[in-house]
């Protein structure tokens, strides 16, 4: 059966996971690791905004954070599985701390130029696309198995908290010194997370290592061989793609359709944030009540609808509501999709499982970003806008149909 219903569990409290003093490090360091980035995209992609007029190149400096998942996030998922997860982190933290520093000292000296920007967009997003995989997979060894859904959420809540806070920060600090010191500070952002893996010491079995190839093909043979695994991927693939309609465009609207400035696009990525955390805080207990597939259909639906005004008004105050719902969206989806991943991977490759999971689906979002700025560019905005729209509308009927989310213990590993 696979009507996306999931079993009633004992209720756990939303905050159980912080008890472990590991987790609740982490999450605190990751905090403030987040806040620091996105004070850095908002200058990257406001930057740009100065840099060119070309919706496409605007819209590829949010891709250059995804693309990078897409191209090497399955082999990140197998260096997860593969070496020692903490260890992993900290390199790709160190890498990012490297390229955002050069990214500071570049633009600082106003050498940047469009093409320059990217490059160090694509580097950073490198740092991520390894330590992503890794990361994810590291929490079942920070909780409890028990607590793992519960878990999911609060790093949820963490990077979308700082999706609210960091982006009005962001473009306050650029408006006032511009973007270099923005990066300088995502720079040293990046330090209290390396010095909590660094005291982090988990109990963990060395890991069984494998060829890389064999490693990649045996998680892409688990993925293609598992139904709810591959109905998952369908999902995320067909949510990401549509949603870069808003995602990489947003910078786009901001500038010529609101006629605002940096503060309005780091407040439109704050109210997404916010309506983020809001839907983070109860979106557990809307799964365990409606099931993931309602949950995953109505949040896609939303998304869609709020696109509409988003394309359509030049009010301020519109696209802000209209941002505040579809963060509430895009958390509903991609954290049940998530937690939908992780319950249905076994352990030994759950690097790679979740590596692919997130190549599908940021893959997805940098391809909307690609294709959506060429509509921009040939068309108009708002086109590209509903576009996006329109590819999300139509999607959940004929997903529901082909693709609905696993059933309760449709394909779960026992812990």
């Amino acid at each position: 059966m696979a009507d996306g219903s999931e079993p009633r569990p004992a209720p756990v409290s939303p905050l159980a996971p912080f008890q472990f003093p590991a987790f609740r490090a982490i999450w605190i360091a990751n905090l403030a690791s987040n806040m620091g980035s996105m004070i850095q995209s908002v200058g990257a992609a406001w930057l740009m905004t100065e840099l060119t007029q070309s919706h496409l190149l605007i819209a590829l400096v949010n891709a250059g954070a995804t693309i990078p998942i897409l191209l090497i996030g399955v082999f990140a998922g197998a260096i997860a599985d593969n070496y020692d997860r903490r260890r992993v982190m900290l390199w790709a933290q160190a890498g990012m701390l490297a390229a955002s520093a050069a990214l500071a000292a570049v633009t600082w000296f106003g050498t940047i130029g469009p093409l320059s920007l990217l490059f160090f967009t694509l580097a950073v997003g490198c740092g991520t696309a390894v330590n992503s995989p890794a990361w994810q997979a590291s929490v079942r060894q920070q909780v409890g198995h028990a607590h793992l859904p519960q878990a999911i959420a609060l790093n949820s809540i963490a990077f979308n908290l700082a999706r609210s806070v960091g982006p009005a920060l962001g473009g306050l600090l650029i408006s006032l010194t511009g973007p270099a010191p923005a990066f300088a500070l995502n720079t040293l952002s990046y330090l209290a997370l390396i010095v909590v893996l660094l005291r982090w010491k988990p109990e963990t079995e060395p890991p069984k290592r494998s060829p890389m190839l064999a490693a990649i093909a045996t998680g892409l043979r688990f993925c293609a061989q598992s139904d709810p695994v591959r109905r998952v991927l369908m999902r995320g693939f067909s949510f990401g793609f549509g949603a870069a309609a808003f995602q990489a465009l947003l910078p786009s609207l901001v500038r010529d359709q609101l006629k605002g400035g940096e503060l309005d696009y780091g407040l439109c990525l704050g109210a997404f944030g916010l309506g983020s955390i809001i839907c983070a805080l109860w979106v557990g207990a809307a799964r365990r009540r409606w099931g993931s597939e309602v949950v995953v259909s109505v949040a896609t639906l939303a998304f869609a609808a709020a696109l509409v005004p988003v394309a359509l008004t030049d009010q301020v105050g519109a696209v802000l509501a209209a941002a505040f719902i579809a963060g509430m969206a895009w958390v509903g989806t991609l954290t049940s999709l998530n937690v939908a991943m992780q319950l249905r991977s076994p352990d030994a490759i759950l690097g790679r499982c979740l590596s692919i999971y997130q190549a599908v689906t940021f893959g997805a979002l940098a391809l909307g970003a690609w294709v959506f700025g060429m509509i921009a560019d040939l068309w108009t905005l708002p086109a590209a806008v509903l576009a996006g729209g329109g590819w999300l509308a139509l999607s959940v009927p004929i997903l529901h149909a082909v693709a609905p989310m696993p059933g309760r213990d449709e394909g779960r590993i026992a812990p």
